[in-house]
């Protein structure tokens, strides 16, 4: 299969339920941002959308914060929330 592998960490996995999930290619970061934040929440935490307004985001593990880029198949796009520690 041929798509964009999404994966989720920390609180993006628990809003959205999965650790993963593929998504089309061939559409920007913007417009992918834009068809999760519309989703409800899979859990009583808080909404994707939220989590995705605080994230940061790694295309193939290199920092991605142009939201202009296109997503090409077979890329992979880590969503990661602030994670907090000590």
């Amino acid at each position: 299969m041929a798509d964009v592998l999404v994966r989720y960490f920390g609180a993006a996995r628990a809003a959205t339920g999965v650790d993963e999930e593929r998504l089309p290619g061939g559409r920007t970061l913007a417009a992918v941002l834009t068809d999760l934040r519309a989703r409800p929440a899979a859990t009583a935490g808080p909404s994707l959308a939220k989590v995705l307004d605080r994230s940061s985001f790694l295309l193939n593990e290199v920092a991605l914060r142009d939201h202009a880029t296109v997503l090409r198949d077979d890329d992979v796009l880590d969503v990661l929330p602030p994670f907090a520690g000590g």
